[in-house]
């Protein structure tokens, strides 16, 4: 079926079309449940192919530095009105290649090297991109990072507050890659205002939960919001960055030339068209029950036992802690992929382990609601993460053969979008 849908590629590289066609099939029959992952729909995977690939566009629409732009800057220009509208913002570059890129543009606008900035630690649930040490970002600045409560696993707002007007960041990043809880943007709003910082919201995993209404927007409380546009948003892989009006200058400046060259035009394109699904009322439903799909999950996990940090989840994602069950959370990962379980291994706050091998797995939703399943399957989901789990610390491969098989047939009942399989 593949050799149909790709016809040139098979015929001029097979091996690597084989190697496509082998991602179909794993993508089709394992049950992806990397919160960060998701399936673009079929429109979406066209628009990233097409000859907007062929044309380098240094610049911005109508100011650029190569002709033949005409069609290009309408491109950009789509893009750009349909993040506007959709987050309600003043102004939205969608150059950016991907979310790291985009972070990095932020402190070239607003810091300069050896400033102080502030995001949430890593370890905790934020990314490397905010001021973390292995990161450019802790070596260009002098990072400073807040935690959860140990008691809650939660923000403790007083101590974010504490720390910022100790330190008085140039730059505050609220938003990380391991948050299950609402993020309070008008609280990190407030402190950054006493602290006389620029607020920048990273809302990489939540864009389309606050796009279909499920989470609260940051739009109205930063000054800056960035994110990426695959994820729970369900576009391509790349970036925006989205502004006041009074920043706007300073962003653009900031991508091109700052950063990057010519803009990738077949992920503009990407965007585009993802943007205009998501403004669609099935994507309100659709980000609701991504919602609704993680907390049935979390209940049902905890039921089974399981250790959820912060003790549930308000979005997308699910943070659970193994040390109870006596299983790293490596080996829980690779036993579940060997499942058909597709999750990843993850630092939990306060680990005692390190974090090439942690304690604890990250999952989310995002995936198995694009493919139609509800909050009723929850509990068979959460059944096979637990027989899953038990298997790896009895290193038991027939029990994982049996799952596997079980969530094959399931998958086959809920196609993915955008899949040929």
């Amino acid at each position: 079926m593949t050799a149909h849908r790709q016809p040139a590629l098979f015929a001029t590289d097979p091996e690597l079309a084989a190697l496509v066609s082998a991602e179909e099939t794993l993508q089709a029959e394992t049950l992806r449940l990397i919160p960060s992952e998701n399936y673009v729909s079929a429109a979406v995977l066209e628009a990233s192919g097409t000859v907007l690939q062929n044309k380098y566009s240094e610049g911005y629409p109508g100011r650029r530095y190569y002709e033949g732009q005409q069609n290009i800057d309408r491109v950009e220009a789509l893009a750009v009105e349909r993040a506007k509208g959709l987050f309600g913002v003043d102004h939205a570059n969608v150059q950016p290649y991907s979310g790291s890129p985009a972070n990095l543009a932020v402190y070239l606008a607003f810091a300069k090297p050896g400033d102080t900035v502030m995001g949430m630690a890593l370890p905790m649930g934020g990314h490397l991109t905010h001021g973390w040490g292995v990161s450019a970002t802790g070596s260009w600045f002098r990072g400073v990072q807040y935690g959860v409560s140990a008691d809650t696993g939660l923000i403790d707002y007083d101590a974010v507050r504490a720390l910022a007007l100790a330190e008085r960041p140039k730059i505050i990043f609220c938003g990380g890659t391991a948050l299950p809880r609402t993020i309070d943007f008008e609280a990190f709003a407030s402190i950054a205002e006493e602290a006389g910082s620029v607020l920048v919201a990273d809302v990489a995993h939540i864009a389309g939960l606050i796009a279909g209404g499920a989470h609260p927007s940051p739009a109205g409380h930063v000054d800056v919001i960035s994110t990426t546009t695959h994820k729970t948003l369900r576009g391509p892989r790349g970036a925006m960055l989205m502004c006041r009006e009074e920043h706007a200058k300073a962003i653009d400046k900031a991508v091109f030339p700052g950063l990057q060259g010519g803009p990738h035009n077949q992920t503009t394109a990407g965007i585009a068209v993802a943007l205009h699904e998501a403004a669609q009322p099935s994507f309100v439903s659709y980000a609701h029950a991504v919602v609704a799909n993680a907390k049935a999950l979390a209940a049902a996990l905890l039921e089974r036992g399981f250790d959820l940090v912060s003790g549930g989840t308000d979005n997308h994602l699910i943070l659970i802690d193994l040390t109870g069950k006596d299983v790293p959370g490596k080996v829980a990962a690779k036993a579940l992929d060997r499942a058909g379980i597709v999750v990843n291994y993850n630092t939990v706050p306060f680990d005692p382990r390190k974090p090439f091998d942690p304690s604890g797995i990250r999952i989310g939703t995002p995936s198995l609601t694009s493919r139609g399943l509800t909050v009723a399957h929850m509990p068979v989901v959460a059944d096979w993460i637990s027989r899953a789990v038990d298997a790896a610390a009895k290193a038991d491969e027939p029990a994982l053969a049996a799952i596997r098989s079980e969530v094959a047939d399931l998958m086959t009942a809920f196609p993915a979008p955008g899949l040929p399989l």
